[in-house]
């Protein structure tokens, strides 16, 4: 196995709705927000960039995990190929006290991701997605709210909440995207009942019920985001807006897909400049 990472995990330019240690993020907290992101963003590009083989993707973040153990540890930066990832995680986890699990829950998402892309597998329902993103998205959020020192179970599940409507806005955005690196996050279950057949991915750009599908969907993530909305005012100060911001642009990329007529089997939407003013605007409502 090649010493190199960029022999197989590419360094790739990322899209991202939501930007992270943004000039609303509270100065102190920007650089542990930082090395979240980092750390989540590398571990992701292992299990999804590059030509790694399915054997070397696991294998990578088997010693991804390892690493993070040491450097929960607290020995200082672990030796390994990414110290640009673990120096700062290791300065965030001493200076803010950033618990583990979450971190590691990431890691078993990815690995899933791994495993069901190899296989060519789906999700068989919204719980089985759900419980995907309780590991893939809501650990964010929670480290996020750890270092906004807000802790009651209240705001948990309303983070929750939210980081789950993320992901699946992000799954019901990039469903062509996926479609074609192999990934199928469409439950089989809501497949069924419009007689779209879940076991056919090559069908589904084409099928006529298919916007009816991504319709329902995004209704869902709509109301998860909803339910998670009222979190913003547990979320002091500048970090509170950001969160705002957070929110109105999950809920505008919805908008976008329903003005692609849910077709984003074949048009990826983006947020653009023109964007920004509504979601202020609707920000600042909330």
């Amino acid at each position: 196995m090649s010493s190199r990472p960029d022999d197989r995990h590419r360094a790739v330019d990322h899209y991202e709705n939501f930007p992270v240690a943004s000039w609303l993020c509270p100065p102190r907290l920007r650089q542990p927000v930082a090395a979240i992101y980092w750390f989540a963003r590398t571990a992701d590009d292992i299990a999804d960039e590059g030509i790694a083989t399915e054997g070397e993707r696991l294998a990578d973040l088997f010693t991804y995990r390892n690493l993070l153990r040491a450097s929960l540890g607290g020995n200082g930066v672990p030796a390994g190929r990414w110290p640009h990832v673990f120096g700062p995680l290791g300065q965030a986890i001493e200076g803010f006290g950033l618990p583990g699990q979450p971190m590691f829950d990431l890691l078993d998402a990815f690995e899933q991701d791994v495993r069901k892309t190899a296989a060519g597998a789906g999700y068989a329902d919204r719980a089985e997605l759900l419980d995907y993103c309780r590991r893939s998205a809501n650990p964010v959020g929670r480290l996020l709210l750890h270092l906004y020192g807000v802790s009651d179970a209240r705001s948990l599940a309303q983070s929750d909440a939210i980081c789950s409507a993320l992901q699946l806005v992000n799954f019901w955005q990039d469903l062509g995207v996926d479609l074609a690196r192999g990934r199928y996050y469409l439950p089989a279950e809501d497949c069924r009942r419009h007689g779209i057949d879940p076991a056919d991915p090559a069908s589904w750009p084409d099928h006529p019920a298919a916007p009816a599908l991504v319709r329902e969907l995004c209704d869902w993530a709509r109301a998860l985001m909803l339910e998670g909305a009222p979190l913003v005012h547990a979320v002091p100060g500048r970090a509170g807006w950001e969160l705002r911001l957070v929110v109105q642009g999950g809920l505008r990329i919805l908008r976008r897909i329903e003005g692609l007529g849910y077709r984003t089997f074949r048009q990826r939407p983006r947020l653009g400049p023109a964007d920004v003013p509504p979601m202020l605007w609707h920000a600042a409502r909330m």
